[in-house]
């Protein structure tokens, strides 16, 4: 029981929207009652209640050394005390965006902004400045924030334009949004032989990871660069997930595909709030003040974000960090596999590095139409079972989980041998 973990969520429904500040975090599709965190520390969090959990949550991606790294902790205990915004350049800025392009050839300039979205509000206008063109498509099961030109499901056919799927969004901001079916090239095909010269952008998670883990198919990203450089759009990755997660160089990196602009966030910030786009020189120089494209943030650059980011791209610069979490997520992986195969439960597993989700449907799920014939009832009794035996999942079955550096060979064990005895309680087909 946790008790303090109840009280709190009790209050904090007086005060927060569904007592949250992000939805997934209410456990409404896993049922139960959120616990509350008191501190992490390596691949462990603790909760008000005194549980222990081993995390693969990871503030949703951006705690790839693990929580209260030692060495980012000690340099944001010496930035804080020179204070805690200016908003005023600083060398950080320059420090972190002299990183960020080194680490990925596609990205000549950076803007520093406060969050993935904001991240991704800002490239599409950069797009459509540089194109002079409106569509944008993108694809299902893709999530880019909430932006609200991409808060859109898709219709029938592959030319249908998007109708909004959030409340507040009016139908003029979504009108020239086209919305395909991830990892399915012949409707881009179609969609650009028929209005390309319209269309300013392709947007992509290139390994979506908001429908759980989705890795693109061999030859699908390459195909995009192919089509929107043929009619003249702009190819936008949005690796605010995968930007030096998959790799240190990015997705774009790991299938050596070069998009036109990139998005990013969660590790570059070190676990504190960011968010950046970048791209090649002339379209960069769209933005103010260089250019017309405006944008500006109070907190844009903050210095304990900026500090938090350089420590952790310094550590990450070792190769041996992404060599031992691939052998980490293979031995995962593996332990995983064979606990449902002898609980008699057709899953799918799917794993791109440290990024991995165990669906609960016979493979294998390579888009939305696969996500939409998963029994997810299922997953939410795992995920309560893993969170009685000390394992912090995901409290979604479409969100993706992930591995730190922190992770050892033994808490892979553990949490193998946990979902062992889980699986056992999840209902057979």
């Amino acid at each position: 029981m946790r008790r303090k973990s109840a009280n709190l969520f009790q209050e904090a429904q007086r005060y927060l929207p569904g007592g949250v500040n992000s939805p997934v975090r209410a456990f409404r599709a896993v049922g139960g009652c959120p616990f509350f965190i008191e501190r992490g520390e390596g691949a462990r969090i603790f909760d008000v209640d005194g549980k222990v959990y081993i995390d693969y949550v990871g503030s949703w991606g951006p705690l790839i050394l693990g929580h209260a790294h030692p060495q980012v902790v000690r340099a944001l205990q010496k930035a804080v005390e020179r204070g805690t915004s200016y908003g005023a350049p600083t060398e950080l800025e320059v420090t972190l965006a002299r990183g960020v392009t080194e680490a990925l050839p596609s990205v000549e300039m950076v803007r520093f902004v406060s969050s993935g979205t904001e991240a991704v509000m800002s490239a599409l206008r950069v797009a459509r400045a540089y194109t002079k063109r409106d569509k944008i498509v993108k694809f299902a099961g893709c999530y880019h924030g909430h932006v609200d030109s991409l808060l859109v499901k898709a219709g029938s056919g592959a030319l249908t334009l998007g109708i909004p799927n959030s409340a507040g969004v009016p139908q003029a901001v979504v009108k020239e949004t086209i919305t395909l079916s991830y990892n399915n090239l012949d409707q881009l095909r179609e969609v650009m032989e028929a209005v390309g010269g319209e269309v300013a952008c392709v947007i992509v998670e290139p390994v979506a990871g908001n429908m759980g883990v989705v890795p693109p198919r061999p030859g699908f990203l390459e195909g995009l660069r192919e089509l929107t450089h043929q009619y003249g759009a702009l190819l936008i990755f949005d690796e605010v997930i995968t930007g030096f997660r998959v790799s240190y160089g990015g997705a774009q990196g790991l299938y050596g595909v070069r998009p036109d602009l990139t998005c990013l966030g969660k590790i570059i910030g070190g676990g504190l709030p960011v968010g950046a786009y970048g791209g090649r020189q002339a379209m960069m120089e769209q933005v103010a003040p260089l250019g017309p494209v405006y944008q500006a943030g109070t907190l844009a650059g903050n210095p304990l974000a900026m500090t938090a980011g350089i420590e952790t791209l310094n550590l990450l610069r070792d190769e041996g960090v992404y060599r031992d979490l691939e052998e980490r997520g293979r031995a995962l992986a593996e332990g995983m596999e064979e606990a449902y195969r002898r609980a008699n439960l057709s899953c799918c597993l799917n794993r791109v590095g440290s990024m991995w989700t165990l669906f609960f449907t016979q493979g294998p799920v390579q888009d939305e139409r696969d996500i939409e014939r998963i029994e997810s009832k299922r997953y939410a009794t795992f995920f309560g079972a893993m969170l009685d035996r000390g394992i912090s999942l995901p409290p979604s079955q479409f969100e993706a989980a992930f591995l730190s550096a922190a992770h050892t060979s033994q808490d892979v064990a553990i949490t193998v041998e946990a979902a062992q005895e889980a699986l056992q309680v999840v209902s057979p087909e």
